[in-house]
């Protein structure tokens, strides 16, 4: 006897996902899942591998990873393929990334630090000036 696989709509695939409705029209848009069909009233209609899908695209969402790179993951899986090695090249390059904005963000931090060190309150500004210590050369 086959067992036929479970069904749901796009409500209940909601609810039980977490993923607001919108979100799931959008990913589907986008390619990144695949509805099984419609109702007569036009539901869309999910296989049950979509909470594994869904759950995939919220952690790599959480790691980083745009919709787009999912999507190409996705892809190679829907091919038979793991993606992790696709993956991984990504999240080295993301690293990198990371790396890179933390270094930015030491300098700029170097930078709020010295202009807050040397704040001054200064009585009279000529006109073209909207803060005198912002506007100042470093």
């Amino acid at each position: 006897m086959l067992v036929q696989e479970e069904i749901k709509q796009i409500g209940v695939v909601a609810k039980e996902s977490g993923v607001p409705i919108k979100t799931i029209r959008y990913y589907e848009e986008l390619g990144l899942l695949k509805a099984s069909g419609r109702t007569e009233g036009g539901f869309r209609l999910f296989h049950s591998d979509v909470f594994a899908r869904l759950s995939f695209i919220k952690r790599a969402q959480s790691l980083g990873l745009t919709l787009s790179e999912i999507k190409d993951f996705l892809n190679v899986h829907d091919q038979g393929d793991l993606p992790c090695e696709h993956i991984k090249v990504k999240l080295q390059d993301k690293l990198v990334d990371i790396d890179q904005q933390i270094r930015q963000l030491v300098i700029l931090k170097q930078e709020l630090e010295g202009l807050l060190s040397g704040w001054e309150t200064i009585p009279e500004t000529p006109e073209e000036t909207i803060c005198p210590i912002i506007e100042k050369i470093k």
